[in-house]
């Protein structure tokens, strides 16, 4: 018997958001790996792209900024996202990337991690 582990959906790790869908912002994500649902972003400061969460870096992702809302491919481009950029609560278990520095960060862009 083959045994499927179902992925994350787009959105899965939202506990509640702000109405409207306020919470979210489209945003352009640097060309890289597949990227899941619920992936910790920060921002690079010289190009302006979000990229996975990286406290060891030096280039602005070692500050979290938002969290990836759908899955996106493999790309060698830059490639279109949504992310949750404020006001919403998310589940830690549905993260990918989380450390006590994100948490802080997120918090003060009114992301509760619960």
């Amino acid at each position: 018997m083959n045994i499927r582990q179902e992925p994350i959906h787009a959105g899965e790790f939202l506990l509640s958001e702000a109405n409207g869908q306020i919470s979210r912002e489209a945003i352009n994500v640097a060309a890289g790996a597949a990227l899941a649902p619920g992936q910790l972003l920060g921002l690079i400061t010289a190009t302006g792209e979000f990229a996975p969460y990286d406290p060891a870096a030096e280039d602005g992702t070692e500050n979290a900024a938002c969290i990836l809302f759908g899955p996106l491919g493999q790309s060698d481009t830059m490639r279109r996202g949504r992310a949750v950029v404020r006001l919403a609560e998310v589940s830690e278990a549905l993260l990918t990337g989380l450390d006590a520095d994100a948490e802080k960060a997120l918090s003060a862009r009114f992301i509760i991690v619960r």
